[in-house]
Parts: C-alpha cells; sequence; structure tokens
C-alpha cells in the first residue's frame, strides 16, 4: 500500500495515443513532488482520425486503463483530481457515449477540453522546467506544440502574448491521412513536407517579420527527439536541441521507413509512426525563426493541469499572470480585425468599474469579471465584416476564435454578453442562448446589462468620461460621472439602454454629471 501524502492530487490526460496519469504531493507551499508517472497506450486517435468514432475495443481499452488509474489513486488517497481529454475523443462522434462509459466502468468525470484550454495548461507547466524562461518570453520566442491532432503555435514578444493559432496538421493526424501514399512513393517525406507546407504557409511571413530568435518544442515526440539527438552527438545540451544537431536528424529520420526506425533506436511501432511527421512539423516551424535551436522543457498537459491546481489552491503570481496572457491576446484579435482600440479600453475600463461597483447587487466573481473584461474588449469587431449588425457579427467572430484559457462554454458567455452591448436588442435568443443552463443565462443577461450602459457611456468614442461613482440614492442606482465636453449623447443612449439594466439587477440606474 501506497502512503498517504499531504494534499495528494491527480491529473489524466486521456490523448489520442496514450493514457497518462501524474500523481503528485503538494506542500504547502504549493512545492510539487512527483510519486507516480504512468502511461498507457491506446487507440484512441488512429480510430478517431480514419474512422471518426471509436471502435469497441478501444472503448474497452480506454476503461481498462483508467479503471487502474482510479484504483492507484484510490492507494494513495487521492481527494483531488482532474482528468481531460482533447481532440482524439473530442472529434470522435460516439464521444458523449465514450465518456458516459467511462463514469459507468471507472467512477471518474472526464472533462473535454478545447485546443485553447490544452495549451493554456501546458503554458503553464513551462515556466517552471525552463531555464530562463522570463528572458525567453522578453526576448521573443514561438512555443510550437504538436499534439496527435493538430499544432499550437503561439507567439510572445517583450513578455506578451502576441497571438496563437492552431492548425489541423498533428502528427498522429498526418500519419493517418497520408498512409495511403506512404506505401506507394518513395518520396513520402517530400510529400509529407509538401502538405505541411501548405497548411502552414500563410504563418511564415507573420513569424519572420516578428523576428523570433527563440523556439519552444512541446508534445510531438520531442522527448524522443531530443534523445536520439544526444544519442547522434554524443552529447547533453541539456534542454536544448541545436539547430544543426536537429537538422542533422531530421536528414536521418527522412531516410528511414517506420519499421527501420523502430529497429535501429529500438522504438516501439506507434512511436515509430510518428516520429517523423513530429520532426518535419518542427523543422518547418523552426526554418520560419532566427533561433539557434530548439527549447525542450519536457513538459505536457498533465504537468499543466497540476500547476493550474497549484495556481488555485494557493493563488499564485503565475495565475495573475496568465490572465494578463488572455488579456493580451484579445487585445492582439482587436487589432487584427481593425477595432478602434481607445474606445475599447475605454468601454473596458467602465464596464469593469460598473461590475465592481455593484458586486453587493449582482454577487458574481471574478472569473464572471473577467468574462464581461474580454467582452468588451471584442465587442466592436464585427464592424471589420459589416458595419450594419456588427453586433451580430461580433458575437460570431467570438465564438468562432481560440482564446487561450477559454472553453466553448465560456466563449459562448463572452460572444452572447457582445451581442448585447447594441442598442439594437435581438427579439429573439441569440444562437447559443438557448443551449446555455439557466445560470449561464442569467450571468449573460447581467453581464450584458453592464456592458451596454459601458458602451453608453463612450458612444462617441470620444473618451469623455473621465471618473464613474456608483452609489444608491433612494430607490435608484445613481451613476456619478465627471466628463469633458458635452456628454448629451452619451446620457441620451444611457438612458435608452437603462431599462434592461433595471431589469437584471432590479434598480434604476440614473446618470449624472458631478457639478452639474
Amino acid at each position: 500500500m501506497a502512503k498517504t501524502h499531504w494534499h495528494a492530487v491527480a491529473s489524466i490526460d486521456v490523448g489520442s495515443n496514450a493514457l497518462r496519469m501524474l500523481i503528485a504531493q503538494l506542500t504547502k507551499h504549493g512545492k510539487i513532488e512527483v510519486l507516480e508517472d504512468l502511461s498507457r497506450p491506446t487507440n484512441i486517435g488512429r480510430d478517431t482520425f480514419s474512422l471518426g468514432r471509436l471502435q469497441a475495443e478501444t472503448i474497452v481499452q480506454v476503461n481498462e486503463g483508467l479503471g487502474g488509474f482510479a484504483k492507484l489513486m484510490k492507494e494513495y488517497r487521492v481527494k483531488k483530481y482532474r482528468a481531460v481529454t482533447t481532440s482524439g475523443i473530442r472529434e470522435a462522434r460516439n464521444c458523449d457515449q465514450v465518456l458516459e462509459l467511462v463514469r459507468l466502468r471507472t467512477g471518474l468525470e472526464v472533462e473535454v477540453i478545447n485546443n485553447a484550454e490544452e495549451r493554456f495548461l501546458t503554458y503553464k507547466a513551462i515556466r517552471g522546467h525552463l531555464p530562463d524562461y522570463l528572458r525567453v518570453r522578453q526576448e521573443g520566442v514561438v512555443i510550437v506544440d504538436i499534439g496527435s491532432g493538430g499544432v499550437e503555435i503561439s507567439v510572445y514578444k517583450q513578455g506578451h502574448l502576441q497571438y496563437s493559432e492552431y492548425i489541423k496538421v498533428g502528427s498522429l493526424r498526418l500519419s493517418e491521412l497520408l498512409s495511403d501514399l506512404e506505401r506507394t512513393t518513395p518520396e513520402f517525406p517530400s510529400i509529407m513536407e509538401e502538405y505541411i507546407e501548405s497548411k502552414t504557409y500563410l504563418l511564415e511571413p507573420r513569424l519572420r517579420e516578428t523576428g523570433i530568435s527563440n523556439f519552444i518544442g512541446l508534445g510531438g515526440e520531442i522527448k524522443t527527439l531530443h534523445f536520439l539527438c544526444e544519442e547522434i552527438t554524443g552529447q547533453n545540451e541539456g534542454k536544448f536541441i541545436s539547430r544543426k544537431t536537429f537538422d542533422d536528424l531530421v536528414g536521418s529520420i527522412r531516410r528511414l521507413t517506420k519499421e527501420q526506425l523502430a529497429d535501429r533506436y529500438n522504438l516501439v511501432p506507434e512511436r515509430a509512426a510518428i516520429l517523423l511527421p513530429s520532426a518535419i512539423i518542427f523543422n518547418r516551424f523552426l526554418l520560419m525563426t532566427e533561433a539557434a535551436g530548439i527549447h525542450t522543457p519536457m513538459v505536457s498537459l498533465r504537468h499543466g493541469l497540476i500547476e493550474d491546481m497549484v495556481d488555485n489552491l494557493f493563488n499564485t503570481q503565475r495565475k495573475h499572470d496568465f490572465l494578463l496572457d488572455i488579456v493580451s491576446a484579445a487585445r492582439y484579435i482587436g487589432k487584427r480585425y481593425g477595432y478602434d482600440a481607445e474606445h475599447a479600453a475605454q468601454v473596458e475600463k467602465l464596464a469593469v468599474a460598473v461590475f465592481d461597483q455593484t458586486r453587493r447587487l449582482h454577487k458574481m466573481g471574478s472569473r464572471e469579471r473577467f468574462y464581461l473584461q474580454i467582452a468588451a474588449i471584442l465587442h466592436d469587431i464585427g464592424k471589420f465584416v459589416n458595419l450594419n449588425q456588427h453586433h451580430v457579427h461580433s458575437s460570431h467572430l467570438i465564438r468562432s476564435l481560440d482564446i487561450m484559457g477559454f472553453s466553448s462554454r465560456e466563449l459562448n458567455i463572452i460572444a452572447v454578453t457582445a451581442l448585447y452591448h447594441s442598442e439594437e436588442m435581438p427579439e429573439a435568443p441569440p444562437d447559443g442562448f438557448n443551449e446555455m443552463s439557466k445560470r449561464d443565462r442569467l450571468t449573460v443577461s447581467k453581464l450584458a446589462a453592464m456592458l451596454m450602459l459601458a458602451d453608453a457611456l463612450d458612444i462617441s468614442h470620444k473618451q469623455k468620461i473621465q471618473a464613474l461613482d456608483i452609489g444608491p440614492e433612494g430607490k435608484q442606482l445613481l451613476f456619478r460621472v465627471s466628463a469633458i465636453d458635452d456628454i448629451a449623447l452619451e446620457e441620451w443612449t444611457f438612458n435608452a439602454k437603462s431599462s434592461f439594466f433595471a431589469e437584471m439587477l432590479g434598480i434604476k440606474p440614473i446618470l449624472k454629471r458631478k457639478g452639474g
């Protein structure tokens, strides 16, 4: 029987080619001591990417593996865990049935996360596992995270996240998609390179013009590639692979079949099959940068899940830094769609002020405040599509975006909140509204009421309101503003939008200018 540890926690990654679990002990200071790190191979990705659904044999395989994990968690008396699954099960047509069977057979609740959540969690683990991470981030870095189903590319410059993209060219997906070609041509590596280039060429100008000088590799068999580089050179470069060493490795494995790779480097067939796609993808992006090589922090989703637990239990500085990354990414999206940055910043400031000064009325928390902040930044991006009905286009665009750290449910909350900012109220419930839970519908309605008034207070886009103080006066809620210039238009718009706020928060808002 394993020993019981203070704050034993577990993270489970139901991945496309393996089930992985990390059990760790957390000290009272938030330090992590790994107790178990386990992996079990599966055929999840092979089924989904080639057949579109998990077969019965694979479902049994998954339940047996996760059942073993659940037993070990009981031995360690793990009270807190998080189990997630990504593209392998997420894209399967029988996703819901599979996860329900997992719950019934193992007792484990497995959460489906999107690409943005996966990236957010994995990046959390980098900070504690890569020397000079803050310096690298300040200088400028591209992070390339290759999963079985797709590749995530994120660019940081001067310490801030600039943008992120997701492309469906994951290692296992490529192997399955191009398997017929592999059997018919000796030039398969070149064909794979052409295919990858056809999916990534639009990113090349953006990466080159940024002048990125650092490169971090995640997932995508980076651990195996790192080991093979050390085998070839006979040198240990730490958590780094030089550009020349990696180029030599790619040249070497391009000439080998999967069977030859497995035999020469003592790899299991499943790993050998996805090694070349991973190497080619990494090399494709490395060539778009000025980096001297690849940093290899050797972290994955399961490490990030544990780090996220630490952040939430101990309210770390990293937690707040990552929230700033999300805000930075939202502003970059706004720029991409030609938003009015000064207006967006003013609406963001006013919306957050309304939220903070009416907490006793709405009783929502910090996460809801964050939804409002992002909705305020992005509320006008639909004007890029059409000035008419721009609020509808804003909502559609937000729902389609891949914003780091937000689940699909949360993006829907932000999208519908942004939809309601306009004076043109939808007559019928908007897309995504009826599918929400009752609690989420109420959250959206209260946030939208606040965003409406914040937008009204800068309807001229001239940032006239300098300060806002909110407080009750009798049966009304007084919005006292300090302003420059005439605010007749703002007052008229505020009054036109005030009834929805009164309906949602139970008190009528009244605008009053200080000093007159």
